[in-house]
């Protein structure tokens, strides 16, 4: 059975074969489709034979308006061009695709070609296979990282995939350094890393609608030996830190949360080495406190940047990286049990934790009926406007 120890070891030996089912494609996507209409959509990680993103987007490119489709095939995929017979792919000259398997497929309209009465994956096979202008091979092996991928990620609107998670932090660094939309799959894991946390520091990318932590169910090659059922002949793995991944909007992220407590120094101590006070749950945020708080990375899937500011994160080897204006925000004192800037209380390390305060600004002021004054003694937030 698959589970968190199969993919830290599937990450070390780079073992990214993991693909999304559709119907979990499905349930995430509806929520976007206002996004898609005249946009170049880019599967950059894909196998179109094997990948039910491209399934996706290729069955329902009309009902979606799309202005073209882009896929692009990795040569290191265990499935790459393994598929291709099953179309009778005949412009591609066998021998150089014996030689190289990496390759695209660009879908600009979508037709009846079978005259059947119905747009399904039959009229997109039959597209591929009837014109040579839709399939076509690249140069290199197809790493999202190559200069003609690149080029590929220049020409989408939106980038939607499940990029390998080996490459997870790299791959999000470039949809930054591009400035591209995205709707991507991704782990709960890398909520804290510094290319991602940054990011939902400058409100970049947010969870998105479905599965945040809640585990998902992913088909494996034939070659893994972790999996944990088998469905209709194909392994299936599951990976329980799951998530999705947008730059696009998402109603609960807009949405405040509703907080009930009340500030208490017995229930919200303060950290032995950062001036704020630890909240073990999201849920448990204090109503009347407008000092730094300390909360669960699990606060990402809520994050509401009009009703909260991301200040930094107590996790890892973080200090090294902290900028000196936050370490003195936060009154970071050296502890000997912080190891690299770790959030420590009552002497005892404390897992990963984002540091938030409310935001005060005469907005958000206006939407409350009344807003409690901080504790004596905590930081004041400057007003913004």
């Amino acid at each position: 059975m698959a589970g968190n120890k199969d993919l830290h070891a599937a990450n070390k030996a780079k073992k990214d074969e993991f693909y999304t089912q559709l119907s979990d494609i499905e349930l995430e996507l509806k929520h976007y489709k206002e996004h898609f209409k005249d946009k170049v959509v880019l599967c950059n990680c894909d196998d179109p034979y094997e990948s039910n993103f491209f399934k996706y987007f290729s069955m329902n490119f009309n009902q979606l308006g799309l202005k073209k489709l882009i896929a692009t095939c990795y040569d290191g995929s265990p499935i790459a061009d393994s598929q291709l017979s099953l179309f009778e792919v005949a412009e591609i000259d066998k021998e150089q695709a014996a030689e190289k398997k990496a390759y695209k497929i660009e879908i600009t309209e979508v037709k009846d070609e079978n005259g059947d009465g119905a747009i399904d994956l039959s009229d997109v096979e039959t597209l591929i296979k009837n014109n040579k202008n839709v399939l076509s091979l690249l140069k290199g092996n197809g790493d999202f990282r190559s200069e003609e991928c690149i080029e590929l990620l220049k020409q989408a609107d939106i980038v939607v995939t499940n990029p390998p998670f080996s490459l997870f932090r790299e791959y999000v660094a470039q949809l930054d350094q591009y400035n591209k939309d995205f709707i991507i799959m991704g782990n709960t894991n890398t909520l804290v890393c510094k290319e991602v946390f940054k990011m939902f520091k400058s409100d970049r990318i947010r969870t998105g609608f479905t599965h945040f932590n809640t585990g998902m169910f992913f088909y494996v090659p034939d070659t893994y030996e972790k999996y944990h059922h088998i469905e209709n002949g194909k392994k299936i793995a599951r990976v329980s830190t799951s998530c999705w991944y947008t730059s696009l909007p998402v109603k609960k992220h807009t949405e405040n949360l509703i907080l009930y407590k009340s500030y208490s120094s017995e229930e919200f101590p303060k950290y032995d080495n950062y001036n704020a006070i630890n909240v073990d749950r999201y849920t448990d945020i204090p109503n009347d406190y407008n000092g730094i708080m300390g909360v669960p990375i699990t606060f990402l899937d809520k994050y509401n940047p009009r009703q909260f500011e991301i200040i930094w994160q107590a996790s890892g080897n973080t200090r090294a990286s902290t900028p000196k204006e936050i370490l003195k925000l936060v009154e970071y004192t050296p502890h000997l049990e912080d190891r690299g800037g770790c959030a420590i209380l009552g002497g005892q390390r404390m897992y990963s934790r984002i540091f938030i305060r409310r935001r005060l600004s005469t907005q958000y002021l206006q939407q409350e009926e009344t807003l409690p004054l901080a504790a004596e003694g905590e930081i004041k937030y400057n007003e913004k406007q």
